[in-house]
């Protein structure tokens, strides 16, 4: 049997630009801001995909918000086997309700979070969390941090993998680092992850993502290189999104402006008009003029959207027109991407379509290579 625990508060602070969603003040922050979760719904996704191959199939769950709600809304039978002694879950519940959807008999847990839910997860089922006799976990991903290789890349492809594995054919599985950072750090800029446990994670090529991977030491001229590039191409009149990331920090660097640390800053021409703007103060700026989105490559992953930086939305997205996106990036993570193609998830497949197909990333002075961008969604047979 298959099991779902969903963290209800998971994904609130990333449209909020608060860099994740940890802890009731953040929460807090985040619903001044307009800002929902997301993670009920990305479940739902998940499971509707399963319900079309597997309509009768029984799913482990907790009660309500932690996944009995979206079992049931996506169609299938709920078994709840735990119930949280609040409405106001923590992380305490997560671990427990892993711990006993495992304990009931499930081979592959369903987790509905981001790094922070996946770390509780670890929690739940113990030091012999990632070892052969342990049962599968594989991510949903509904967060804002999500450095860990433990996720699919989309709510459809967890849906079409946990299909796979109710199916006839055995899918492998492989040991995986559970990595988690400091919110409070990230929010000084130090991503210093750390090594929480392991988790079995099903396999499978296009569905499963990869661990983050820092840019090496060796490889900041080249980013200084792609970041003066990305200046240059710069035109006037136009308003510039700074998303996360070091190349744009580098960016705003040669600007001349003060970065705000895993947020979205708006520049227009060589100003800086807005720091730290949540989706809500993007789609304004974005309705003063015309915008454009700078946005980098996620080491190793491959992500242009949809891992920490959400506050870049599909309505932002779509807001910015038929050229949303200003990528810059050191040639070499491409190259390190082995042909894999870069990455957009912003929950909404139909925009994400409309980002598929070849991209120019800016990889240095005068140098630029197209690249192919997927739309995972799109991909994922259903």
């Amino acid at each position: 049997m298959i099991g779902l625990v969903v963290n209800p508060v998971a994904g609130v602070g990333g449209p909020a630009g608060l860099a994740g969603s940890d802890g009731a003040v953040v929460q807090a922050r985040a619903a001044e801001h307009g800002s929902l979760p997301r993670a009920h719904e990305r479940a739902v996704q998940a499971l509707t995909i399963i319900a079309r191959s597997h309509p009768a199939e029984w799913i482990l769950t907790a009660a309500g918000a932690m996944g009995g709600t979206a079992v049931a809304e996506a169609g299938l039978e709920p078994v709840v086997v735990f119930t949280p002694s609040s409405a106001t879950t923590t992380p305490d519940d997560t671990a427990a309700a892993v711990a006993a959807v495992a304990a009931a008999g499930a081979s592959l847990v369903l987790v509905a979070g981001g790094d922070g839910t996946l770390r509780d997860a670890v929690r739940g089922l113990g030091p012999s969390s990632g070892s052969p006799g342990a049962p599968a976990v594989l991510g949903i991903p509904a967060g804002v941090k999500m450095y860990s290789p433990v996720f699919a890349v989309t709510p459809v492809a967890a849906g079409s993998l946990a299909a796979d594995w109710l199916g006839p054919d055995p899918v492998a599985t492989a040991e995986r680092e559970v990595l988690d950072v400091d919110e409070a750090a990230l929010r000084r800029a130090r991503v210093e992850p750390a090594l929480y446990g392991t988790l079995r994670v099903p396999q499978r090529l296009g569905r499963t993502q990869a661990r983050k991977a820092p840019t090496p030491v060796s490889e900041e001229a080249a980013v200084a290189s792609a970041a003066h590039a990305a200046v240059a191409a710069m035109r006037p009149g136009i308003r510039y999104l700074l998303g996360p990331g070091g190349t744009t920090a580098r960016i705003a660097a040669v600007l001349g402006i003060a970065k705000t640390p895993l947020g979205v800053d708006v520049v227009l021409d060589g100003r800086l008009v807005a720091a730290g703007a949540d989706e809500h103060r993007l789609l304004e700026e974005v309705a003063a003029g015309p915008a454009q989105a700078v946005v980098t490559v996620i080491g190793g992953q491959g992500f242009l959207l949809g891992r920490g930086n959400q506050q870049l939305s599909a309505r932002v997205i779509r807001a910015l027109g038929p050229d949303p996106l200003l990528v810059v990036a050191p040639e070499q993570k491409l190259v390190d991407l082995g042909g894999r193609p870069l990455l957009v998830d912003t929950g909404d497949p139909h925009v994400d379509a409309s980002l598929a197909g070849h991209i120019r990333v800016i990889t240095g002075a005068a140098a630029a290579a197209f690249y192919a961008v997927a739309a995972p969604e799109a991909s994922v047979p259903v």
